[in-house]
């Protein structure tokens, strides 16, 4: 049986353990009233593999020096194991030893087997561990499980550790050679959280400042180059300590009241027969968004509605249309002028320059999107985060951030603007929960999906999901999950993996958008800190 089938007949997880001495100088100081600190991840669960869990490389920090494996066959026969552990530095990490052998067959009751990892101390550096484990279910039909868990191992200089075995719980887990098959159980990703918090705690020893969050698990093997200072806490996710943030979270503005609504469009009004319309640049089965020109001589994009566009249609155009009115930023695209000579197919105007085009579309173009480096990438994300960063300091929340509501220029510069038509030009992006509602599901945060509650948090989840687009040239987020099921994914730990070719820092920053509370995720002045350093750090030796 291949390794990526959903069913399979054996559980497993992972433990990590260390040795409760010298708890008053330890970064897990609130814990020391325990004997070890202990974190679990689950692979399989209930039978279902989740091949999630396996992308992630989990950090084991200096001061753990054993991982925990609990098996147990459920397939009611005794079925053979063979296991190898690999490292990527023999000098600074010698073979790990364990306490089963290396071919055997696994228990039918659950039992935990341990592998040590005792650094030899002769320099610091992280060094990669592969665990191989290969189970035959059926030796007629050649069929093998094969699982393969990453580790990467922090040592330190002349932290030579003892040979002896202290630990009394450590003791209490040595087992017979098994007998059995395995089974995996995969699942519940928020353990993996506490995996990444042995991680942060071991970057920030030197640190004095002590802050506690809470947030999600995330893949953060190279966190330490993101060079943000990161206090001690207990989080996967953390701010960029040296910035304070530059607001609070502000109330959202209440929705704009018809008397709001029709002074912006009077300000804006333009006359119809100044606006030329040129070439169709997207259509969907109500919305048109044409380019053209306002006078003749200033470049335009022009957002409209099809004759048969119902009442409502016509009023959301409008009201989405004027929700970044007044904004003045470099990175917002925000209305020019608007026209409602004829009220069933008014006329929004936006400023277009360089072959202004949606982002979202420029991305699914191979031809064009598959040309932008990560250099470039970083830099549409910084040029949105201070746009976004505009906004909240004026307490608006954008509530529909994504590469549909971005336009990107031939100089690959980039400006937020408002979701009108996004729903009608983009369809495969928004979907309802039973209720009528059109909303864009996959891009939501928590307390978004289950109580409509938007704040600046809310926009920084959906940021995060922004640039997990940009890295993937617009694929589709969670597109193997239903939008029913979202609210229960997340609230699970589950999140969007890590983009091929998308650097771990990259990743990283993204990851922070995704701490389940909202007052754990980054502001966007902090966002753009770290982008910027990241910015920094990749054109250094370009």
């Amino acid at each position: 049986m291949d390794s990526n089938n959903r069913n399979s007949p054996y559980s497993h997880n992972s433990r990590y353990s260390r040795n409760s001495h010298n708890s008053r100088n330890s970064p897990y100081s609130r814990y020391s009233c325990y004997n070890r600190v202990s974190a679990e991840v689950y692979y399989v669960r209930d039978g279902h593999v989740n091949n999630y869990a396996f992308n992630f490389i989990v950090p084991v920090p200096g001061n753990v020096r054993d991982i925990n494996f609990t098996w147990q066959s459920l397939a009611g026969r005794a079925l053979p194991y063979s296991i190898n552990v690999v490292t990527s530095d023999h000098s600074v990490l010698p073979r790990p030893a364990m306490n089963i052998s290396q071919i055997g067959e696994i228990p039918t009751t659950v039992q935990t087997f341990s592998i040590s990892l005792k650094c030899s101390g002769a320099r610091a550096a992280e060094v990669d561990v592969t665990i191989s484990i290969e189970v035959i279910l059926n030796r007629a039909q050649n069929n093998v499980t094969h699982l393969v868990f990453r580790r990467k191992k922090i040592c330190f200089l002349d932290a030579v550790e003892e040979n002896k075995v202290d630990d009394p719980l450590l003791l209490e887990t040595v087992v017979p050679p098994p007998t059995g098959i395995i089974t995996l159980i995969v699942g519940s990703l928020v353990a993996l959280a506490l995996a990444v918090i042995i991680m942060l705690a071991t970057y920030c020893i030197r640190s004095s400042e002590k802050h506690q969050n809470h947030g999600q698990p995330m893949r953060t093997s190279s966190f330490q180059r993101l060079n943000t200072n990161p206090p001690c806490q207990t989080a996967s996710y953390i701010t960029p300590s040296g910035i304070p943030p530059t607001h609070d979270s502000l109330p959202r503005k209440s929705e704009q009241q018809p008397e709001e609504l029709h002074r912006r469009i009077s300000e804006l009004t333009v006359e119809r027969c100044r606006v030329r319309l040129s070439s169709l640049l997207q259509e969907g089965t109500f919305g048109r968004v044409y380019r053209g020109t306002y006078n003749e001589n200033q470049d335009v994009i022009v957002k409209t509605v099809a004759q048969h566009a119902s009442q409502m249609q016509v009023s959301l155009l409008l009201q989405e249309g004027m929700s970044l009115y007044g904004a003045s930023h470099p990175g917002i695209l925000s209305v020019l002028g608007v026209s409602i000579e004829d009220h069933t197919t008014p006329f929004v105007l936006y400023p277009a320059v360089h072959n202004t085009r949606n982002l979202k579309v420029f991305l699914l173009e191979p031809s064009c999107a598959r040309t932008v480096t990560t250099i470039q990438t970083v830099m549409m994300s910084s040029q949105l985060s201070m746009a976004l960063g505009h906004l909240h300091s004026h307490g608006v929340v954008h509530r529909d951030i994504g590469t549909r509501n971005c336009v990107i220029d031939d100089q690959l510069r980039v400006k937020l603007s408002d979701s009108s038509l996004s729903r009608d030009l983009f369809p495969a992006d928004y979907n309802c929960l039973g209720d009528s509602e059109n909303r864009p599901i996959k891009w939501m945060s928590l307390e978004a999906l289950q109580h409509k509650q938007f704040s600046e948090a809310s926009d920084s989840w959906a940021f995060g999901v922004l640039m997990w687009e940009l890295c993937t040239y617009a694929k589709q987020p969670y597109a193997e999950v239903d939008p029913f099921e979202m609210e229960h994914y997340l609230k699970d730990g589950y999140r969007l993996a890590q983009p091929f070719n998308c650097p771990d820092e990259l990743f990283t920053i993204m990851a922070y958008c995704w701490a389940l509370l909202p007052g754990e995720r980054p502001t966007f002045a902090q966002l753009q800190v770290g982008l910027s350093e990241f910015y920094a750090q990749i054109t250094r030796y370009v």
